[in-house]
C-alpha cells in the first residue's frame, strides 16, 4: 500500500526498494553471525544480533502491507525500534570480538540508515494525517 520510496542521488531521484534492501540487511547478519565465535559471552549476542536484524525486514513487509495509515506507522515503529537494537548488538559484538569491529561498524552504519530512513517516513506520514 505504501511502496515506491525515493532517495536523492546525484542530483536525480532514483527509486529504492526498501523491502529488499531490509532483507538484504537480514541476509548479511545472518551471514555475519556465522563468523562470530561461540562462547558463553557471544551466544546471546549472536541471538539477538539474528533476531533483530532480521526482524527488521520481516516487520517492513508487514508495514508495507498494513491497512490503515495508523498501522504503517506503528509497524514503522517496530522498524525503527529493531534497527536501532541491532545498532547496539553490533556494537556489543565489535566490542567483544575486536577483529570483528570493522565489519560489525560497516553493518552498525546500515542498521543507522535504515534507522533514519524509517523516522523520516514515520514522520513524513504522521504529517500528512495531521
Amino acid at each position: 500500500m505504501f511502496n515506491a520510496k525515493t532517495q536523492m542521488s546525484n542530483d536525480k531521484y532514483q527509486k529504492f526498494d526498501l523491502e529488499e534492501r531490509t532483507a538484504k540487511f537480514g541476509e548479511n547478519v545472518i551471514e555475519f553471525a556465522k563468523k562470530i565465535p561461540s562462547t558463553p559471552i557471544t551466544l546471546p549476542l549472536i541471538t539477538q544480533l539474528v533476531k533483530a536484524g532480521t526482524s527488521v525486514g520481516a516487520n517492513y513487509c508487514e508495514a508495507d502491507c498494513a491497512e490503515t495509515k495508523k498501522d504503517f506507522v506503528h509497524k514503522l515503529g517496530i522498524c525503527k525500534k529493531e534497527s536501532k537494537e541491532t545498532k547496539h548488538w553490533f556494537r556489543m559484538i565489535a566490542n567483544a570480538i575486536p577483529e570483528l569491529k570493522e565489519e560489525s561498524r560497516k553493518y552498525w552504519k546500515e542498521a543507522n540508515e535504515l534507522n533514519l530512513i524509517f523516522s523520516s517516513i514515520i514522520n513524513k506520514t504522521k504529517q500528512k494525517t495531521i
